[in-house]
């Protein structure tokens, strides 16, 4: 009789799947939705965001508590202070979100720049140096 292996969730060869669910991706969207709205109609403290923002993706956490928001302000300007100027409005905007969102929780938001252009920038610069 030979012996099975059983992963217990705290025995380190047990990992969870790191791919979003689809609860996560559903409300991740839906607050994508809301900020956007949020973020185009102006209803934002004064004074505003210094240009537009764009926002590229919001990933949820698995207990949907907690929003990690990819923003890219337009053409790549004015990067850090669209970013402080989201940091020091974050419970603000939280509470903007609460109003629309059709959930039990709003959950916390942590903005962060987007980086893929960036690094898609740099990959293409590499390519052109090889050719």
């Amino acid at each position: 009789m030979k012996n099975k292996m059983v992963l217990r969730h705290n025995d380190p060869l047990f990992t969870p799947s790191k791919a979003p669910n689809h609860r996560q991706l559903r409300m991740g969207e839906e607050v994508r939705h809301i900020l956007s709205t949020l973020f185009l109609r102006s209803k934002l403290p004064e004074p505003g965001l210094p240009t537009t923002v764009t926002i590229i993706q919001v990933q949820m956490s698995p207990d949907l508590q907690n929003a990690t928001v990819f923003i890219m302000p337009l053409g790549g300007l004015h990067r850090e202070e669209v970013l402080a100027y989201l940091k020091e409005n974050t419970n603000y905007i939280r509470h903007q979100l609460g109003k629309e969102l059709k959930s039990k929780f709003t959950p916390a938001l942590r903005f962060r720049l987007d980086e893929s252009f960036d690094q898609a920038e740099r990959i293409e610069k590499l390519l052109k140096e090889k050719l």
